[in-house]
């Protein structure tokens, strides 16, 4: 069985991931990149789906565990009636190759520490042929395109495993290793372990100091903006929405997707967070994946990307994989990529907008684009979607995405009021007037003078909240107070924040789900925004407290269970922590301090 979602570790290159189990085994990971298939899938189902496990034989065993300072080098310490082992857990950065590093160390007396590898390429339908190296220090493994080689102890096969119990004493290191390639290249050299533990450490360390210092709730910012730079592809700049596919949205239902890919909504919000938090590097480098990916026709605009720019994410169910928990079908791909959402011109306008305001300059092609973008929203502003949640029923005029193609038109009039850029601003201004006009008349329910989900609906959406965020009123205006208080009547469970209410049946799909956690992040900011202080550091300190040992957020948290629930961990849940913190922050008018890490 797989542990809980809250029990995972999340170890990175910035290609690829693979969550760690607070039980020593990876029970997923996908290599070379975020969205290839799963070697280890465990997590979808049982270990014969694939993991690794290193932890010590004994069960009595019991473990501590902790990221090496602000990086993504996990230490675990383990304790037996024999003695004490730390197992130090990497994927080394900036070696340019696909390697998962597992050091063994002896910290006191002799502990015997069980090594087990089950290999199934390709979400598990395939079992690899495997062969011993020819010093029988490791195992060669190919199935199809995919090859392996796993190293550092003798590994003896057993019902399509292969295991090893090594003695570990005290001043004892056993560098377990396992590197990806093509299975069509030779076996690749060995891992020199020593000093790629210094360089990903220093890494990670140098990029976590350039943060600019977070006035409010320090740790947890930083951990967040690290996560957000874990799930961004190095070479690309494109930004994942998470590490996994199909950790279901309630345990055992059909609500699971597949979210190892770019939507441009996460990307632009999470550009957002890093810039305003110093890292303009970022924002070069998203900048460039986007004019890569939406080049071309600008009606082709998609929701969302591969890392590459892909634009073929096409859907479909695994029967190689039984679920988490259950809960089936797993996808791969996501059908969504083929929905209209108007939403998108607005967060890609803003992102462009904030990237201008941090010295970003636009080129040619890149303004030209926006101009392009702006002129297809000329023709389609009032267009029904699919809206942010990317409902499968039917097509609405959702007022978050109203607001959000507001959202573009005012930041292009801006792009040429206060920038100086070329572009018809007066009829911009005049289509932005009349947009505003049309969402104050069918998007408002006037009996209780708030917004609501969508035009012809009473229904409210957490969504909403965003309005405020964007410019589009103010968070203390009266509409916006009682859009706060219907929400707050309609969609608060146990306390947070619920997207909408599925029993609406806008979403066209069967079964319920748990509050989504990005949801009460906006709720927090939004009531630092209006005056809500004390209402706003109650909340966040609760959502503060569902983060696991190691400060990661799921996408959604079922508070009956104490469960995190959904895709892990979640771009949105930590660029919405790093959001609400910073308008805490403001709110309070916290002066900023110089940071200080402690290194061990």
């Amino acid at each position: 069985m797989p542990s809980p979602i809250e029990d995972y570790a999340l170890i990175g290159d910035c290609h690829t991931a693979a969550l760690v189990s607070s039980e020593g085994g990876i029970d997923w990971l996908c290599l070379p990149r975020f969205d290839s298939p799963s070697m280890f899938g465990a997590l979808l189902g049982t270990e014969d789906h694939g993991c690794w496990t290193v932890r010590p034989a004994d069960a009595r065993a019991t473990a501590s565990r902790a990221y090496l300072d602000d990086t993504f080098v996990l230490e675990t310490v383990w304790t037996t009636p024999d003695g004490q082992v730390r197992v130090t857990d990497l994927m080394p950065h900036g070696d340019r190759r696909a390697d998962v590093v597992r050091r063994v160390e002896g910290l006191s007396g002799t502990v015997a520490v069980d090594v087990e590898v089950r290999l199934r390429f390709g979400y598990a339908d395939a079992i690899p042929w495997v062969r011993q190296l020819p010093d029988g220090s490791g195992i060669v493994a190919v199935a199809g395109p995919d090859a392996v080689v796993v190293r550092g102890v003798h590994l003896t096969a057993s019902d399509h495993a292969h295991s090893a119990t090594v003695e570990v004493s005290a001043g004892d290191t056993v560098d377990l290793t396992l590197t990806w390639y093509p299975s069509h290249r030779e076996v690749p050299d060995p891992v020199d372990v020593g000093p790629r533990i210094d360089h990903t450490v220093a890494w990670w360390r140098d990029w976590a100091s350039r943060c600019d210092p977070a006035a409010e709730y320090e740790e947890a910012v930083v951990r967040s903006l690290l996560v957000l730079r874990a799930l961004t592809h190095e070479d690309t700049g494109g930004i994942v929405a998470a590490a996994t596919t199909s950790l279901p949205e309630s345990f055992g239902g059909v609500r699971n997707w597949d979210y190892r890919y770019v939507w441009l909504r996460d990307a632009s919000l999470t550009l957002e967070a890093l810039m305003q938090h110093g890292f303009t590097e970022e924002a070069h480098d998203w900048r460039r994946w986007l004019l890569r990916a939406i080049a071309g026709d600008p009606n082709d605009l998609q929701i969302m990307y591969g890392l590459a720019g892909e634009r073929h994410l096409v859907e479909e169910e695994l029967d190689s994989l039984p679920g988490y928990l259950g809960a089936a079908p797993v996808r791969v791909g996501n059908g969504a990529y083929t929905q209209y959402q108007g939403d998108v011109f607005g967060s890609v306008m803003i992102a462009l907008d904030e990237a201008r305001s941090v010295g970003l300059a636009d080129d040619d092609f890149s303004w030209s684009l926006q101009r392009a973008l702006l002129g297809v929203l000329e023709e389609h502003w009032n267009r029904p979607d699919r809206g942010i949640w990317e409902v499968r029923g039917d097509e609405q005029h959702f007022t978050h995405s109203r607001a959000m193609i507001w959202a573009a038109l005012d930041r292009g009039v801006r792009a040429v009021r206060e920038h100086g850029l070329d572009g018809p601003v007066e009829r911009w201004e005049a289509l932005r007037e009349t947009l505003r006009e049309t969402i104050e008349r069918e998007n408002v329910d006037h009996a209780r003078g708030c917004y609501v989900q969508h035009a012809g609906t009473t229904e409210v959406d957490a969504s909403l909240l965003v309005l405020a965020q964007i410019g589009y009123v103010a968070p203390d205006d009266p509409r916006m107070l009682a859009t706060v208080a219907a929400i707050e009547e309609d969609l608060l469970q146990d306390g947070l924040l619920l997207r909408y209410r599925t029993t609406s049946g806008v979403d066209g799909l069967p079964g319920d789900e748990h509050p989504f956690l990005a949801c009460s992040f906006w709720l927090v900011q939004q009531y630092a925004a209006s005056g809500r202080l004390d209402d706003a550091r109650e909340l966040m300190d609760r959502l503060l407290s569902f983060r696991n040992d190691l400060g990661l957020l799921s996408e959604e948290y079922d508070v009956q269970q104490a469960r995190q629930v959904g895709n892990t961990p979640q771009a949105l849940s930590h660029l919405t922590l790093v959001r609400a913190a910073d308008a805490i922050a403001a709110a309070t008018a916290t002066p900023a301090s110089p940071r200080t890490v402690t290194k061990r």
